[in-house]
């Protein structure tokens, strides 16, 4: 599949107006990880924004007294290292290629350069990424209530108190 066969397969890139799509194809860079790669280490800054393609990676975070935790799979459609659009470009988890993945890879500079440059196109990246984002915190609480549910008892909320809880009406 050419680069263009897969930058117009991908879901980020599709819901992007078409005149924008071919100035961010110049920037896209096709990339491939064999199964156990590591695409990029928490705490070390990486260069690229990621779209995944093809494949599964697992993202593990650092947990003092417990070392590499795995929090997240995440697969075709998903993105990857999107801090270094929204922050700098130190990782706050480690990739690893469950299996042979395919990434569309951007750097993350040159993005953001043609972001800032040419606002609309920013506009459409800016809110795709967003969408993405709120797909991943929607699957991280999804995962959480059902780490929860299998090892905590729901408590009902009971109203509080307030300061003045104990004065006559």
């Amino acid at each position: 599949m050419s680069l263009l066969e897969t930058v117009s397969y991908c879901d980020f890139l599709r819901a992007i107006p078409g005149e924008f799509v071919s100035k961010l194809e110049r920037l896209a860079q096709a990339r491939s990880y064999p199964a156990g790669d590591v695409l990029f280490v928490e705490g070390i800054a990486h260069p690229e924004f990621h779209l995944i393609v093809e494949g599964h990676v697992r993202l593990d975070m650092h947990v003092p007294q417990r070392g590499r935790v795995p929090i997240l799979s995440a697969g075709p459609g998903d993105v990857l290292a999107w801090s270094s659009l929204v922050g700098d470009s130190v990782m706050t988890s480690t990739g690893v290629a469950l299996e042979d993945v395919r990434t569309i890879a951007f750097r993350s500079d040159k993005l953001l350069g043609l972001c800032e440059t040419e606002h609309e196109i920013g506009f459409h990246v800016m809110r795709q990424l967003a969408s993405a984002l709120s797909r991943r915190l929607l699957a991280t609480r999804l995962q959480l209530l059902d780490l929860f549910g299998e090892h905590a008892e729901v408590h009902q909320l009971q109203p509080e108190l307030g300061p003045c809880s104990d004065l006559e009406e």
